[in-house]
C-alpha cells in the first residue's frame, strides 16, 4: 500500500508540474516579465506552496518552460531522419521557425534571462549539428556552412514575424528565401567572425 501511495504522490506531482509548465507558458506570453508565481499558481489551479517548491524564482521558472518548449515542440521534428538529408535540414529549419514564432514573448524573456543552456537546446544543436552533417556530406549544402549560419537563417526568418501576419506568409517566403542561400553555389561565402561563437552554442535562434 505504501508503494502504490508513493506512486500516486509521484503522478500527482508529475501532473502539478505539467500544469504549472502549461500555465506560466501562457502567463508569460500574456503578462510577460511582470508575471509573478502566485498569477502561475492561480492559473495552474495549484497552490502557490506548490509552484514554490518547483522553482525558487520567476527566472527558474522561465527556464522550465522554455526548456519544454524546446524538448516537446522543437527537438521531436528535428531529430527525424529520412533518406533525404536536404529535407531533413530545410524541415528541422521550418519546425523551428514556426515554433518559436507562435512564442515571441518567451524567446524574447529567454534571450534576456540566459535560459538557452537547458538540456532541450543541447539537444536541439546536437540534432541540428547531425543534420547539417548529412546535407554537407550528400552534397546538398554548400560544404563551408556551419551551425552558425542555420542560426542566423531562423534569426531572420524570425525578424519577418507581425502581429498582423497571422498566418506567417512573410515568414514563410523569407524562410524560403533563406533556404536557398544554402544551396551549393560557385563562390564561397565570407568567412565568420569569432565573436558569436560562443553565442552559437547557446542557443538555438
Amino acid at each position: 500500500m505504501a508503494a502504490t501511495g508513493g506512486r500516486g504522490l509521484r503522478v500527482d506531482a508529475a501532473r502539478n508540474y505539467e500544469r504549472i509548465i502549461a500555465a506560466a507558458d501562457q502567463a508569460f506570453e500574456d503578462v510577460g516579465r511582470a508575471v509573478t508565481l502566485e498569477e502561475v499558481a492561480r492559473r495552474a489551479g495549484v497552490g502557490v506552496a506548490t509552484v514554490y517548491r518547483r522553482f525558487r524564482n520567476r527566472d527558474q521558472l522561465l527556464r522550465a518552460v522554455f526548456d519544454h518548449l524546446v524538448s516537446t515542440e522543437i527537438v521531436p521534428r528535428v531529430t527525424r531522419e529520412t533518406d533525404d538529408p536536404w529535407r531533413d535540414l530545410v524541415g528541422a529549419l521550418e519546425a523551428t521557425v514556426e515554433a518559436l514564432a507562435g512564442r515571441q514573448v518567451i524567446l524574447a524573456l529567454a534571450r534576456e534571462t540566459d535560459a538557452f543552456h537547458v538540456e532541450g537546446v543541447h539537444r536541439y544543436l546536437e540534432s541540428m549539428e547531425r543534420l547539417l552533417g548529412r546535407a554537407r556530406g550528400a552534397g546538398a549544402v554548400r560544404p563551408e556552412l556551419e551551425r552558425r549560419d542555420l542560426s542566423a537563417v531562423i534569426v531572420m526568418a524570425l525578424a519577418t514575424v507581425r502581429p498582423d501576419d497571422p498566418a506567417g506568409l512573410d515568414r514563410r517566403r523569407y524562410l524560403a528565401l533563406l533556404v536557398d542561400g544554402l544551396r551549393p553555389a560557385p563562390g564561397v561565402l565570407p568567412p565568420l567572425s569569432t565573436v558569436g561563437e560562443q553565442a552559437s552554442t547557446a542557443s538555438p535562434q
